[in-house]
């Protein structure tokens, strides 16, 4: 009887592979792709197709060449890959230094995609481990704009939280300048600064659906309903004090006896990336956790030291979000601010619409029009509006050096792609050979 139900048993392979694929099925919610049950019953019992085309059948005492085992481990590690990496795990390189002490540049990181749920793409048909562009290409699209999907998110185990690490597409990537020199000045900041007809006739545009902008990684400060605000750099969740991540940086200015070289800053592990150096004052400006702050100003080459604060509010109308004079703030001083919640319903006034004139146009795709103090929403006049989705408030660990929420407001639930959880290599880009490695952030879980 046991031995009737071994696994080399094609009816008992036969019912686990049925299990589980009716399993995901039923989480993928399309109930018309249980019909694939009976491809699975003709591998395992009827074989009338040769679903493994690659290879043909072997008779009995035959052997399989070589190259066709080859080819047929390629196949499967190639699809197991693509099924891993779509609806679970995807690795991804962190570019910036905006996480700088919790993620370096040059860390290469795991991201968990169950947790929010995989999202399906807006775009299927493009090339396969690609994102926006071709390999060695720096405009022609990986993708195709034939089909388009509205956003879909499979079932996750839970929800975005406060202070967790979160993977997202940036959310003004929806029109980018290309070979724009400087990669921090968007699309968007260029427009406020010049005029969009200025940015269009100089430079070359491109537009992109939400699965293929650019990626980002931030903290998520803010979650659906919450209140942010930013006093003197520090921020508050419904006027509490935030959780400071344990190597939160800010930025600082310093005085040395003399021009200081490297070793002064690989003492303690500051990236070269964010080393700004006033030669006309010889005043430099780099970012410090708490820890490096105590022991910096114990150096005996450093000459008094004061910790940077924006409060000029002159940039604020195409800098810091929501771009209006009717908010003075900067990146040290922002709020309050409520960061919209699903079929939460708002007030609008001409005051207010800066905040939310990008969800309601933008990222939940309505017609608005303002005419004097009248807002019209797809030709109706509105004094209120519900919002579709969630959206989330993003601050980056190096306060001073991160483009995020403050910046470009807020970060909408169909741009998030997952939560980062482990760094599994650690590379030093301004290093030469094997000292790139950096041994001691490697194999490391992010909190």
């Amino acid at each position: 009887m046991f031995k009737a139900f071994h696994f080399r048993n094609p009816f008992f392979r036969l019912f686990i592979s049925s299990v589980l694929y009716t399993l995901f099925v039923i989480w993928l919610g399309n109930l018309w792709l249980l019909f694939g049950l009976l491809i699975l019953a003709d591998i395992h019992i009827t074989k009338f197709v040769n679903w493994t085309f690659w290879k043909k059948r072997l008779k009995k005492g035959e052997k399989r060449k070589f190259t066709i085992e080859v080819l047929d481990a390629f196949i499967i590690a190639v699809i197991a890959a693509f099924l891993l990496r779509f609806f679970m795990i995807e690795a991804f390189t962190i570019p910036t230094s905006s996480m700088e002490k919790t993620i370096n540049v040059g860390d290469y990181i795991f991201v968990n995609k169950l947790r929010f749920g995989p999202r399906l793409p807006n775009t299927p048909l493009s090339l396969p481990f690609t994102h926006h562009t071709i390999p060695f290409s720096k405009t022609r699209k990986s993708y195709l704009k034939w089909i388009r999907l509205p956003y879909e998110r499979l079932q996750g185990y839970g929800q975005i939280r406060n202070y967790d690490i979160v993977v997202f597409n940036f959310p003004e990537g929806d029109t980018v300048v290309l070979d724009y020199p400087k990669a921090d000045e968007t699309y968007y900041t260029l427009s406020r600064k010049y005029g969009g007809l200025f940015v269009r006739d100089y430079y070359r545009t491109a537009i992109r659906p939400v699965d293929k902008r650019e990626y980002y990684i931030k903290r998520c400060i803010g979650t659906p309903g919450d209140t942010i605000e930013i006093r003197h750099g520090m921020a508050y969740i419904n006027n509490k004090q935030e959780k400071q991540p344990p190597r939160l940086q800010y930025n600082y200015f310093f005085i040395a006896e003399s021009e200081a070289d490297s070793s002064l800053f690989s003492d303690y592990d500051i990236s070269l990336y964010d080393v700004n150096f006033n030669e006309f004052n010889s005043i430099y400006e780099v970012p410090l956790t708490k820890k490096n702050l105590e022991m910096i100003r114990n150096n005996s080459k450093v000459k008094g030291i004061r910790k940077h604060e924006s409060i000029d509010p002159i940039v604020s109308s195409y800098q810091i979000f929501p771009f209006s004079g009717k908010y003075l703030w900067t990146e040290d001083n922002f709020g309050p601010l409520i960061v919209p919640k699903k079929n939460t319903t708002v007030s609008l006034s001409a005051d207010n619409l800066p905040l939310y004139r990008r969800i309601i146009s933008v990222y939940e795709q309505n017609m608005l029009i303002r005419q004097g103090d009248s807002i019209f929403i797809n030709g109706l006049p509105a004094d209120s509006y519900t919002f579709k989705m969630d959206y989330y408030f993003m601050l980056g660990d190096n306060r001073h050096n991160s483009n995020d929420s403050r910046f470009w407001g807020f970060v909408p639930e169909d741009h998030i792609i997952g939560t980062a959880f482990f760094v599994w290599l650690s590379l030093d880009r301004n290093k030469p050979s094997f000292k790139k490695i950096r041994w001691k952030n490697m194999f490391k879980f992010i909190r």
